[in-house]
């Protein structure tokens, strides 16, 4: 039997970024996007170009190599022409390939929202389409409270669907944008829409304000929807939005979608959900939930007792799919079990082979579970990772060791009267035997040991001139001032690749330090000629 195409679009840039406590540097956009181009899916919204500076700059340049790069914008206003709208323009002339427009769908919120009529607000609609289509662009169409506009008055919410689809978009969205909408009601309204509209142009856009975000979709595709829209880890305004880590796995796992549906996502990168999800959680500086369906820390976990008892006789027994599809792991607390083919499987992005019956392999799931346990994260630490393993494994390169270092802050006044800050590192390392010690400035105290340590390598030097610090976050993970702090550090070259290293410490600087000092030994170690 040929199986129907889903396509997934992703919404975390944009949808995302209305997430209380959550902003997007132009950094964290561009890493988020290659995290999603790694997962596979098939659209990338990145936000709104004119909107902020950020967006701007963000579409300015292509950011995605197989995903559909796409802006997010409104309609045309009235009483103006296509040619004439500033924000219409600005979608059209940005680097995007798709143009996803948001359409009010209810005629209340046309009336009192927009406080334009109903016909204009279908004709800003249509011109707008056809304009994106005419400048050789894909056009979508979000049909914002459409649920809700459906149940009030259908009639104009299939209007809206119709003239889209009339003027060219290649996709209509049917929003849940109040997040209240029951799954049976979803099912039933876009069987509803199917009638004036094939299911190969409707997508689905739901919130998880009744915590139904994910069967909502689910219900939709079911019904007949062919594009999904959600976020990583389920992000979003208000409750957030569809969790996109809980829909893929379900999609490709469960039978009664699996053997009727397929998307783009490589089975590879099904077994990296986990690291995918929890890479994001530490670009966003916080702690992956620990219940999370398929990719928590606890979602594959059984206590000791009748559970465990079981669980080692028949994997099946309290499982509902195998913890290595998602790249997640088993954890029977009194053996945790599992570990080796995720290990096996990381190391192999990094070039390194090893037998599944190699005792170093042994020693190094042994090192890495005691080093989480002092609160290290390699999920989003590649780099460090790599160095890691390399370390245990006897394989790492002494390129140069650290002697001593120092970071001094003083504040004082100078010669205006003008109360300054001054920071200063001293780095003193040995190469082969030879000792370099460089002294540097910076804007803070990380910033000045990273410039005092890239200083002087000896010969080194010339194999990091590229190498720059994009980002540094920080996350304390025991309360008060004396607490365990968990530095991440991004890097990237002129090659344009980025990695990230991690640190911790009790102190801060210490932890920094590490960071920073791996993120160089890592730039070293994949500069080494074989």
């Amino acid at each position: 039997m040929t199986k129907e195409r889903l396509y997934i679009f992703d919404t975390t840039l944009r949808d995302g970024a209305q997430t209380a406590g959550i902003e997007f540097s132009l950094e964290d956009k561009i890493a988020i996007c290659g995290l999603l181009e790694e997962l596979g899916v098939d659209y990338i919204e990145g936000g709104y170009p004119g909107a902020n500076p950020v967006d701007t700059e963000f579409f300015d340049t292509r950011r995605t190599t197989r995903a559909r790069f796409t802006a997010f914008g409104m309609t045309k206003r009235a009483g103006r022409s296509a040619a004439n709208d500033p924000g219409l323009q600005g979608l059209i002339n940005s680097q995007a390939d798709s143009v996803c427009f948001v359409a009010k769908a209810w005629d209340h919120q046309v009336t009192v929202a927009l406080e334009i009529s109903l016909e204009d607000n279908l004709a800003n609609l249509r011109d707008s389409v056809a304009t994106t289509v005419a400048a050789n662009k894909e056009a979508l169409v979000d049909c914002e409270h459409f649920f809700d506009g459906f149940k009030a008055n259908p009639d104009y919410a299939l209007q809206c669907v119709k003239t889209a689809l009339d003027a060219g978009a290649r996709w209509v969205v049917l929003c849940d944008t109040n997040g209240g909408t029951m799954p049976a009601e979803v099912a039933l309204i876009v069987s509803s829409v199917l009638a004036i509209a094939p299911g190969t142009h409707l997508g689905i856009h739901a919130h998880d304000d009744t915590g139904q975000a994910v069967a909502n979709t689910l219900a939709a595709v079911d019904a007949g929807v062919r594009q999904i829209q959600g976020t990583l880890n389920g992000i979003g305004e208000r409750c957030g939005n569809a969790n996109l880590i809980t829909l893929i796995p379900t999609l490709l796992l469960k039978p009664v979608f699996a053997d009727r549906f397929e998307t783009a996502i490589p089975s590879a990168s099904l077994a990296r959900l986990t690291q995918v999800s929890r890479a994001f959680d530490d670009r966003l500086n916080r702690a992956p939930f620990r219940q999370a369906p398929y990719v928590g820390a606890s979602a594959f976990a059984t206590k000791a007792g009748i559970h465990a008892s079981a669980l080692l006789k028949d994997f099946s027994s309290y499982e509902h799919v195998p913890p290595e599809s998602v790249g997640n792991e088993r954890s029977i607390m009194v053996s945790q079990q599992a570990g080796k083919s995720n290990l096996l499987t990381a190391l192999a992005r990094h070039g390194i082979a090893l037998a599944k019956d190699d005792p170093r392999l042994e020693k190094l799931l042994a090192t890495v579970k005691d080093r989480e346990s002092r609160g290290y994260s390699y999920d989003g630490a590649d780099a460090s990772f790599a160095i890691l393993a390399h370390e245990v494994l006897g394989t790492l390169p002494n390129f140069f060791a650290v002697d001593t270092y120092r970071a001094s802050v003083e504040r004082r006044h100078n010669a205006q009267g003008e109360e300054i800050t001054v920071t200063e590192a001293v780095v003193k390392i040995r190469v082969e035997g030879e000792v370099l010690m460089s002294v540097a400035e910076g804007n803070g105290p990380v910033n000045a040991l990273d410039l005092a340590l890239r200083k002087d390598l000896g010969k080194y030097s010339s194999r990091i001139e590229d190498l720059e610090l994009v980002d540094f976050k920080v996350r304390i993970l025991d309360g008060g001032t004396g607490a365990v702090t968990r530095v991440l550090v991004e890097s990237r070259d002129g090659t344009g690749e980025r990695w990230f290293t991690i640190g911790v410490s009790a102190n801060i600087i210490d932890a920094s330090f590490e960071a920073l000092y791996e993120s160089i030994t890592y730039k070293l170690l994949k500069t080494e000629t074989p």
